[in-house]
Protein backbone atom coordinates (compact mmCIF):
# COMPACT_ATOMS: atom_id res chain seq x y z
CA UNK A 1 0.00 0.00 0.00
CA UNK A 2 1.39 3.39 -0.95
CA UNK A 3 2.25 6.05 1.59
CA UNK A 4 -0.07 8.45 -0.26
CA UNK A 5 -3.02 6.08 0.24
CA UNK A 6 -2.23 5.73 3.92
CA UNK A 7 -1.75 9.46 4.53
CA UNK A 8 -4.62 10.77 2.41
CA UNK A 9 -7.20 10.50 5.24
CA UNK A 10 -4.79 12.37 7.52
CA UNK A 11 -4.39 15.07 4.89
CA UNK A 12 -8.19 15.33 4.64
CA UNK A 13 -8.42 15.78 8.42
CA UNK A 14 -5.74 18.48 8.28
CA UNK A 15 -7.62 20.18 5.43
CA UNK A 16 -10.80 20.16 7.54
CA UNK A 17 -8.94 21.74 10.46
CA UNK A 18 -7.27 24.39 8.32
CA UNK A 19 -10.54 25.13 6.51
CA UNK A 20 -12.26 25.72 9.84
CA UNK A 21 -9.35 27.95 10.91
CA UNK A 22 -9.65 30.11 7.80
CA UNK A 23 -13.41 30.36 8.14
CA UNK A 24 -13.07 31.27 11.83
CA UNK A 25 -10.52 33.97 10.97
CA UNK A 26 -12.90 35.46 8.42
CA UNK A 27 -15.83 35.44 10.84
CA UNK A 28 -13.75 37.09 13.54
CA UNK A 29 -12.45 39.67 11.06
CA UNK A 30 -16.04 40.50 10.13
CA UNK A 31 -17.00 40.82 13.80
CA UNK A 32 -14.12 43.19 14.45
CA UNK A 33 -14.47 45.25 11.28
CA UNK A 34 -18.25 45.41 11.56
CA UNK A 35 -18.13 46.59 15.15
CA UNK A 36 -19.95 43.56 16.58
CA UNK A 37 -17.05 43.17 19.02
CA UNK A 38 -14.16 45.32 20.20
CA UNK A 39 -10.65 44.08 20.96
CA UNK A 40 -11.08 44.98 24.63
CA UNK A 41 -14.08 42.62 24.78
CA UNK A 42 -12.07 39.59 23.66
CA UNK A 43 -8.55 40.40 24.86
CA UNK A 44 -8.64 37.78 27.64
CA UNK A 45 -10.53 35.10 25.68
CA UNK A 46 -13.91 36.37 26.80
CA UNK A 47 -16.67 34.74 24.75
CA UNK A 48 -17.94 38.00 23.29
CA UNK A 49 -17.74 36.98 19.65
CA UNK A 50 -20.89 36.65 17.60
CA UNK A 51 -22.73 33.32 17.98
CA UNK A 52 -21.62 32.34 14.45
CA UNK A 53 -17.96 33.01 15.27
CA UNK A 54 -18.34 31.04 18.51
CA UNK A 55 -19.76 28.09 16.57
CA UNK A 56 -16.78 28.15 14.24
CA UNK A 57 -14.41 28.52 17.19
CA UNK A 58 -15.82 25.49 18.96
CA UNK A 59 -15.82 23.43 15.76
CA UNK A 60 -12.18 24.38 15.20
CA UNK A 61 -11.14 23.67 18.79
CA UNK A 62 -12.85 20.30 18.58
CA UNK A 63 -10.33 19.28 15.90
CA UNK A 64 -7.62 19.23 18.59
CA UNK A 65 -9.33 16.70 20.80
CA UNK A 66 -10.03 13.20 19.44
CA UNK A 67 -8.29 13.82 16.07
CA UNK A 68 -4.94 14.14 17.87
CA UNK A 69 -5.16 10.42 18.63
CA UNK A 70 -5.90 9.79 14.94
CA UNK A 71 -2.81 11.75 13.90
CA UNK A 72 -0.65 9.83 16.36
CA UNK A 73 -2.04 6.47 15.29
CA UNK A 74 -1.47 7.25 11.61
CA UNK A 75 2.16 8.14 12.27
CA UNK A 76 2.66 5.00 14.35
CA UNK A 77 1.03 2.80 11.71
CA UNK A 78 3.37 4.20 9.08
CA UNK A 79 6.47 3.85 11.25
CA UNK A 80 5.66 0.28 12.28
CA UNK A 81 4.48 -0.71 8.81
CA UNK A 82 1.12 -1.88 10.12
CA UNK A 83 -0.99 0.03 7.60
CA UNK A 84 -3.30 -2.07 5.49
CA UNK A 85 -6.61 -1.77 3.67
CA UNK A 86 -8.58 -2.12 6.92
CA UNK A 87 -6.68 0.79 8.45
CA UNK A 88 -7.30 3.01 5.42
CA UNK A 89 -11.01 2.17 5.32
CA UNK A 90 -11.42 2.88 9.03
CA UNK A 91 -9.38 6.07 8.69
CA UNK A 92 -11.69 7.32 5.94
CA UNK A 93 -14.75 6.44 8.01
CA UNK A 94 -13.28 8.37 10.95
CA UNK A 95 -12.49 11.42 8.81
CA UNK A 96 -15.91 11.32 7.11
CA UNK A 97 -17.56 11.31 10.52
CA UNK A 98 -15.35 14.23 11.63
CA UNK A 99 -16.39 16.16 8.52
CA UNK A 100 -20.06 15.41 9.18
CA UNK A 101 -19.69 16.38 12.84
CA UNK A 102 -18.01 19.68 11.92
CA UNK A 103 -20.62 20.37 9.24
CA UNK A 104 -23.46 19.94 11.71
CA UNK A 105 -21.53 22.04 14.23
CA UNK A 106 -21.20 25.00 11.86
CA UNK A 107 -24.68 24.77 10.35
CA UNK A 108 -27.77 23.65 12.28
CA UNK A 109 -25.72 22.67 15.36
CA UNK A 110 -28.16 19.86 16.11
CA UNK A 111 -26.58 18.33 19.20
CA UNK A 112 -28.20 14.94 18.62
CA UNK A 113 -26.64 14.56 15.15
CA UNK A 114 -23.37 16.23 16.11
CA UNK A 115 -23.03 14.02 19.17
CA UNK A 116 -23.91 10.92 17.19
CA UNK A 117 -21.23 11.58 14.59
CA UNK A 118 -18.73 12.35 17.35
CA UNK A 119 -19.58 9.16 19.26
CA UNK A 120 -19.44 6.83 16.24
CA UNK A 121 -16.18 8.46 15.12
CA UNK A 122 -14.70 7.93 18.57
CA UNK A 123 -15.76 4.26 18.48
CA UNK A 124 -14.12 3.83 15.08
CA UNK A 125 -10.92 5.37 16.43
CA UNK A 126 -11.01 3.12 19.50
CA UNK A 127 -11.36 0.08 17.21
CA UNK A 128 -8.42 1.31 15.14
CA UNK A 129 -6.29 1.63 18.28
CA UNK A 130 -7.33 -1.81 19.56
CA UNK A 131 -6.39 -3.40 16.24
CA UNK A 132 -3.04 -1.59 16.20
CA UNK A 133 -2.21 -2.47 19.80
CA UNK A 134 -3.18 -6.12 19.26
CA UNK A 135 -1.03 -6.37 16.13
CA UNK A 136 1.97 -4.82 17.88
CA UNK A 137 1.63 -7.01 20.98
CA UNK A 138 1.08 -10.18 18.96
CA UNK A 139 4.09 -9.44 16.78
CA UNK A 140 6.31 -8.68 19.78
CA UNK A 141 9.15 -11.18 20.32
Amino acid sequence: MSIQTILLPLFAQVALTLGLLLWLAELRRRDLMGGAVRLSQIAMREPNWSPRAMQASYAFSNQFEVPVLFYLLTVLVVITRQADTLFVILAWIFVALRILQAWVYITANNVRYRGGYYFVGAIVLIVMWIIFIARILIAAP
